[in-house]
């Protein structure tokens, strides 16, 4: 089906009031709606958080003459839901409005709906379009939709390497971190934190650096921690197992759960990560941020299993130190962008492999 411009127009704004529930809405999708009479938008909304309502009751509640709802057209960037979970079905709500001509971005592939929400609109005499601005929608669910045809979390690998590509010193006389980025790339990497549902870092890292691994620098949400540390080798006085987050550790220990902290355990002489990311699914996770160490980065990479890599490289020197993963190969040119002097560059892998 093709469609105008005006209809691309409304769709993109949908996708940009969904980007502001980014790191909120988890499980949920990301979903922003818009209500268009005469070609003018009357009404606007998205999902804020998980639990609340969702953007097309926003939208349509938005729009303060009621009775020209019924010569509106609803759009959406994913299907409407059919089902009862925290909240009543936006399909019984948009047919309540009356509403009679919606425009969908994509069929939402989630099992209790994938079409179901669009048959019951068309069943209720709705008009029905689907499809306009679909790989923008699409990429814009990129977290949702991976855990749904993957069975696993998005992944995002992301470190910063020094000039002459060293993760860390040699050696160091405290443990803490020794900053290679400036403070523009490290406020960054904190927004980033706030957007992903989880973080996941290997027990060395967690031994030498002591990382909070917290959004301080940013406004938003901290991630879920995850940590892989067979041996339990890592003290709970560690900053990572403060209690204003819950905590996943993966251990060759009993399966068990203190406080916040949650011990599960997986078999590491198998596939651990494989185990680790089919875990992670089955909580509900949809996305997580490889923040290091080397080793547990370059395990990620020799799988195959990332969809995006974020390498900042700094201006600082080492001479010598831990060597950043370099065994990666990228099928095409990185997104670059400057950070007064640090340089980002992000690869994009995903739902693809």
């Amino acid at each position: 089906m093709k469609f105008g411009m005006s209809s691309s127009k409304f769709m993109n704004k949908c996708i940009t009031l969904a980007k502001q529930g980014l790191g909120n809405t988890y499980p949920n999708p990301l979903v922003g709606s818009v209500v268009v009479y005469d070609g003018e938008v009357i009404g606007t909304g998205w999902h804020q958080k998980s639990g609340d309502a969702h953007a097309e009751v926003h939208s349509i509640s938005s729009v303060s003459n009621k009775s020209l709802l019924a010569d509106s057209t609803l759009y959406v960037n994913l299907e409407p839901c059919s089902h009862h979970g925290k909240t009543p079905p936006c399909t019984d709500f948009i047919i309540q409005s009356g509403i009679r001509h919606v425009v969908v971005g994509m069929q939402d592939p989630f099992v209790k709906v994938n079409g179901r929400g669009i048959q019951k609109l068309r069943n209720a005499g709705v008009h029905v379009d689907v499809g306009i601005e679909f790989a923008a929608c699409r990429e814009l669910n990129k977290r949702f939709v991976t855990t749904i045809e993957k069975k696993r979390p998005y992944i995002i690998l992301k470190w910063a390497k020094t000039a002459d590509g060293f993760l860390a010193p040699k050696t160091k006389t405290t443990n803490e971190p020794v900053w290679i980025s400036n403070i523009l790339s490290r406020t960054l990497a904190h927004k980033w934190r706030a957007e992903e549902q989880s973080i996941l870092i290997g027990k060395q890292t967690a031994l030498d650096d002591n990382p909070a691994l917290t959004t301080r620098l940013h406004k938003g949400p901290s991630p879920i921690r995850i940590l892989i540390d067979p041996k339990e080798e890592v003290s709970r006085k560690a900053k990572l197992f403060n209690p204003d987050q819950k905590v996943v550790v993966f251990t060759a220990n009993e399966n068990r759960t203190e406080d916040h902290v949650e011990y599960v355990t997986i078999d590491f002489s198998e596939n651990g990560l494989d185990q680790i990311l089919s875990t992670l699914s089955q909580k509900g996770i949809q996305s997580v941020m490889i923040e290091g160490g080397s080793i547990t980065l370059q395990h990620f990479i020799d799988s195959g299993l990332w969809d995006e890599a974020r390498v900042i490289t700094g201006q600082e020197k080492f001479g010598d130190g831990i060597t950043a993963p370099n065994k990666i190969s990228f099928s095409s040119k990185p997104k670059v962008t400057n950070l007064e002097g640090d340089v980002l560059k992000q690869w994009f892998n995903h739902l693809s492999n």
